[in-house]
């Protein structure tokens, strides 16, 4: 019979597994962004679930957390091709 702890890896890792396919095809970088973040809270808790809690922790903090701050900051910073701004008719 399946344990509980191998069902629910075996979740986290189909969610890794979707959660790359769809960063990959969205074509908007913020949502992407996101997606990331989700991305590496499911590779934080694949982690844990591994007994590896201080990698798990590490991989909370600056992959889900810091890293995808700055990407979203970043997008923020930017603008679309074909877009223009105020700033660039003056």
């Amino acid at each position: 019979m399946i344990d509980l702890y191998l069902i629910i890896q075996i979740i986290v890792a189909l969610g890794l597994v979707i959660s790359a396919v769809v960063i990959y095809v969205l074509k908007d970088l913020l949502s992407a962004a996101i997606g990331f973040g989700v991305f590496s809270f499911l590779m934080s808790l694949e982690f844990y679930l591994l007994q590896a809690p201080d990698v798990a922790i590490a991989e909370a903090a600056i992959g889900a957390g810091l890293t995808t701050a700055i990407f979203v900051i970043a997008i923020k910073g930017t603008r679309k091709p074909g877009v223009s701004s105020e700033e660039d008719e003056l």
